[in-house]
């Protein structure tokens, strides 16, 4: 992707000016010197119900611990330095009808193995406020971003560039060739897309964000899959303080799809948005959210968490061709009531629209979705994190999603309960 080369070739040159700059270089105090390891607990038990499927029950429950080491960098103009993991999972219980929550990795036979283990790590250089990774490392940009949303979390092997020479000004770039699903141990695993499962050689990717101010900023990234997709992202976020512990936000995302080279996944054009607003008072915060489909594919991605939309969320991503959808949510904080560290979330989504008559005949969603389909959503959330005493920062959270839809989804209900206790070894 050119795009992304001359990218790199840019951070590159405004790295190289930058030596006489105060950067965060200049703050090194050394490898072992700035060095963290942390340790995550995190308890994980899953049921989904499929409501009207032969094969109703799938149930998992697994421990897992995630260990991360982060060097410090040498000190000089030239700072290098390691980044090291250590993922592992044992099952507790869930059997050969249970397979199917992605929590630990299946063997030949169909049945969830007893554990799971991985290392990695990445080499990483500084000059200035620019840092260049090279390994398995999780990325977090909004056109390729590993997930985290069961056991243990997704990494990709490849190249990241980073900077922030410029105050307020965030710019990355990247070149991933691989994948580590969050229920595989395998490091060079298949970049395939979440929806249509065409896999791609690489992911190309460069943009960054620009604050201007707390309460202002905007996203722009560009990226590729190669021989499946050209994706572009825009994200505008405007945050408005009231008075009296009032605010207004809103929170507008949009993501434009073609297909690039041999068009793996077939013919794609799509534009994707959604626009959320939200009005937080005291404890208690209320939000709408609008999200369109305009295009005849479903909204794809690779990579856990690359998607922004506001209307993905525990179970569906609303994401089905021409779809439009629906959601109001509702938190509250319990801290304004003597509670600190006590949340509840509700919210409802609905969906409808949805024709998938118009696909690509020779494409990979062919058939997916048939003429005015729709579905509706409901999620409850609890969580606790304790804020003080031996069991610091241990938290609890309950999640409950019941989904309805017509012929082209499934209806379920699904419980998960996830405890995590992190500590800070170093």
């Amino acid at each position: 992707m050119k795009l992304v080369k001359l990218s790199l070739i840019a951070l590159a040159v405004a790295a190289g000016s930058s030596f006489a700059l105060a950067g965060d270089q200049q703050q090194a105090k050394g490898f072992i010197e700035d060095s963290t390891l942390k340790l995550l607990n995190r308890n994980f038990y899953m049921q989904r119900n499929f409501v009207n499927s032969q094969r109703n029950t799938r149930e998992e429950w697994a421990h897992g611990m995630h260990l991360n080491y982060a060097s410090g960098f040498t000190q000089g103009t030239l700072g290098v330095g390691v980044d090291a993991h250590a993922y592992g999972g044992i099952k507790l219980d869930g059997g050969r009808g249970s397979v199917g929550n992605g929590i630990l990795p299946v063997d030949g036979d169909g049945r969830i193995e007893d554990n799971t283990g991985e290392i990695g790590g990445v080499v990483k250089a500084r000059i200035s406020s620019t840092q260049l990774k090279f390994g398995e490392q999780r990325p977090t940009a909004p056109v390729f971003a590993t997930g985290d949303s069961r056991l243990l979390p997704e990494t990709a092997t490849g190249f990241q560039l980073s900077s922030s020479e410029i105050d307020n000004l965030f710019l990355e770039a990247g070149h991933f060739t691989a994948i580590n699903r969050r229920n595989s141990s395998n490091s060079d695993g298949e970049l395939t897309s979440e929806y249509a499962e065409v896999e791609a050689r690489s992911v190309d990717f460069v943009g960054g964000t620009y604050n201007f101010h707390d309460n202002l900023s905007v996203s722009l990234y560009g990226s590729e899959a190669e021989d499946v997709w050209r994706q572009y992202f825009g994200n505008l976020y405007y945050n408005i303080p009231l008075a009296d512990q009032q605010s207004l936000s809103f929170d507008l995302v949009a993501y434009k799809t073609d297909d690039q080279g041999k068009a793996l996944a077939g013919e794609l054009d799509t534009l994707t948005y959604s626009l959320k607003g939200a009005y937080g008072f005291g404890a208690h915060k209320l939000s709408l959210a609008y999200q369109k489909v305009n295009g005849d594919e479903f909204f794809d991605y690779i990579g856990g968490d690359s998607i922004w939309l506001a209307n993905s969320v525990q179970y569906s991503d609303f994401n089905a061709p021409n779809e439009r959808s629906f959601q109001v949510r509702y938190d509250l904080n319990m801290a304004s009531f003597g509670v600190p560290g006590l949340s509840f979330m509700a919210r409802y989504i609905k969906g409808d629209q949805i024709d998938g008559t118009k696909a690509d005949p020779n494409g990979a969603f062919a058939g997916w979705a048939g003429k005015d389909e729709k579905h509706w959503e409901r999620d409850l959330e609890t969580k606790y994190v304790v804020q003080s005493g031996a069991a610091k920062d241990l938290s609890l959270r309950l999640r409950q999603a019941t989904h309805r839809a017509t012929a082209f989804d499934n209806d379920l209900n699904e419980v998960r309960l996830i405890v995590e206790y992190p500590l800070s070894l170093l």
